[in-house]
């Protein structure tokens, strides 16, 4: 009987360790370059999305600033672009996605 329940703590001790492992938390999709806008709107950071493809952010006091103020701006051929505004920071962000 003591054995068994020796058996059952070390099964049970590895079920919960291989959950802790296999939990994860979840990194969200950023599918254009509007949704990458509206997070950075939202965070009131500049941060490249890693997508895959050549990016540029930027911010500005206007829709027209924050997109020339974006990396690579009038160098390369525009894919998607995105702009949102925040109000917490009261700035617009701007990505562009370039091929």
């Amino acid at each position: 009987m003591r054995s068994f329940v020796c058996l059952l703590v070390c099964l049970v001790g590895s079920i919960a360790s291989a959950q802790e492992v296999i939990v994860a938390p979840r990194r969200s999709v950023i599918v254009t370059a509007q949704d990458h806008a509206i997070l950075l709107a939202r965070r009131g950071a500049l941060v490249h999305s890693s997508c895959g493809q050549v990016e540029g952010i930027g911010t500005g006091s206007t829709p027209d600033s924050a997109r020339r103020n974006c990396c690579f701006f009038g160098k390369r051929v525009i894919v998607d672009e995105g702009v949102a505004y925040s109000p917490d920071t009261r700035r617009w962000y701007a990505v562009i996605r370039y091929r």
